[in-house]
């Protein structure tokens, strides 16, 4: 009869920093934890990733700053909790909330980049600094990885959003903006009850208002939680509202 696996010194110490790390954000009981690859990329100017790095400097120990100034993908831990999520890579454990975080739509994997497999997407960690997540060879999980974080921001985000309409706020997603009674973006404007559904086509997003499409829209790749924004066309449309 096999034992249980025994972890490396090494591999204890991590675990300890990733689940003091979610401990600090009260990211709540582990769920799952996966493989992936991983970098960074640009979300703001250098002074303010500077000013709001300091925090993250002082709770985690660390620099606040690219994972790789080449922005090659690194091996990554993630590890999935009630309320957000860890990533370990290159000796950093970033942190992201459900509650909070952007999550942007990458662009889908070209022929010649064997190395990316699945699903990618783009996450903003606690700090504000985004991260790249994709599959790699070897992990045939990220659609799995990548639909768990999409169901945690909904169920932390959406009720939220709903709350927000009620109380005759304004949401933005990107350039495309809503309110209790309408959506729009650009040119483009309509009243909930003609508003059929929303779909992605060339990497842009259309509107079925009154049976006709009205796009292309703004792109996916600048809209944050696409997934969201898809959830709230569904329930305040004439499908889903009451």
């Amino acid at each position: 009869m096999t034992g249980p696996v025994r972890r490396t010194r090494s591999e204890e110490l991590l675990l300890a920093r990733i689940s003091a790390a979610a401990g600090r954000e009260h990211l709540g009981k582990r769920r799952a934890t996966y493989g992936a690859a991983a970098h960074t990329s640009h979300a703001k100017p250098s002074w303010a990733r500077g000013i709001r790095g300091l925090p993250a400097f002082i709770r985690y120990g660390r620099r606040y700053g690219r994972l790789s100034a080449a922005k090659r993908r690194d091996d990554a831990r993630l590890d999935l909790y009630a309320q957000g999520m860890t990533i370990a890579v290159k000796g950093r454990i970033l942190v992201v909330r459900y509650d909070t975080t952007s999550v942007f739509r990458t662009s889908p994997p070209r022929p010649r980049d064997p190395a990316r497999v699945g699903p990618s997407c783009t996450v903003t960690d606690v700090t504000g600094e985004r991260v790249v997540l994709s599959g790699e060879p070897g992990h045939d999980d990220a659609a799995q990885w990548h639909s768990e974080i999409q169901r945690g921001v909904i169920r932390s985000q959406l009720p939220r959003s709903l709350a927000a309409l009620d109380r005759g706020e304004r949401l933005a997603f990107g350039d495309i903006w809503l309110t209790s009674e309408q959506i729009g973006y650009g040119e483009v404007r309509a009243w909930w009850p003609q508003v059929r559904h929303l779909r992605i086509r060339e990497e842009a997003v259309e509107l079925d208002i009154d049976g006709r499409w009205h796009g292309p829209g703004p792109g996916v790749s600048g809209i944050p939680n696409l997934f969201v924004l898809s959830a709230l066309v569904e329930h305040l449309g004439p499908h889903g509202a009451c």
